[in-house]
């Protein structure tokens, strides 16, 4: 039994000096994963699956707290099987679509969070983060019907257009998660609440929930 105590006393200890915030340590944190992203106020809005990868740095500020400042590139936006936006917008030459779509907006986000340790190596987190637009398009894959579904005329189409108009360039969110940290290697579990409208004639925000592992390195 105490063989037993010792080993496993041994193993806190060693998980514990390797997840300890160090107080004045500043590191990188190489970082990747995948988001899970919709659009709110919308019945007909599903998950898009995509990309969030980059870079953040963590200072130390005391044993149990610390800060972070990011840059990602985030795959967000959602899926739909109803999509009306491409005949409001005129994107694909005023005729009518009928099928799926990925509405697909893709942003630069720069988070910058406050963690607490609440047990070494286990942290949550909550702060602010902007983000801007770099890609706005629709995926569409379906049919088309000159003048209407009544019109006739039905095309088959199966490509990604630019949406050209009605999304907007920035984006605010307050990232809040968990993170777990063992030796060097970070799993990080956010949930991004959207706080600005995604569109200028539409009233839903982005809601991401995102998943990511990355590798701390200390540079002092």
């Amino acid at each position: 039994m105490k063989k037993i105590m010792m080993i496993a006393a041994m193993m806190v200890a060693t998980l514990s000096a390797n997840a300890q915030n160090e107080v004045g340590q500043l590191s990188i944190k190489p970082t990747i994963g995948l988001n899970f992203a919709t659009l709110t106020k919308s019945d007909i809005s599903k998950t898009r699956t995509g990309l969030n990868f980059g870079i953040e740095a963590e200072y130390g500020v005391t044993e149990k707290f610390g800060v972070t400042a990011g840059l990602f590139y985030s795959q967000q936006g959602a899926k739909t099987k109803d999509f009306h936006l491409a005949v409001k917008n005129n994107i694909i030459g005023g005729k009518e679509f009928d099928g799926k779509a990925t509405i697909k907006l893709d942003y630069i986000n720069i988070p910058i969070l406050a963690q607490y340790y609440l047990i070494p190596g286990l942290a949550i987190k909550a702060g602010i983060q902007p983000g801007f637009n770099v890609l706005k398009k629709v995926a569409l894959d379906g049919t088309v019907y000159q003048g209407g579904v009544q019109g006739g005329n039905p095309e088959k189409i199966d490509e990604s257009i630019k949406i050209e108009e009605g999304v907007k360039n920035f984006a605010f969110a307050i990232p809040v998660g968990l993170s777990y940290e063992y030796k060097s290697f970070v799993l990080d579990a956010r949930y991004n609440i959207g706080m600005t409208k995604a569109g200028s004639d539409y009233s839903g925000h982005h809601s991401v929930f995102s998943i990511t592992l990355g590798y701390k390195i200390p540079i002092n």
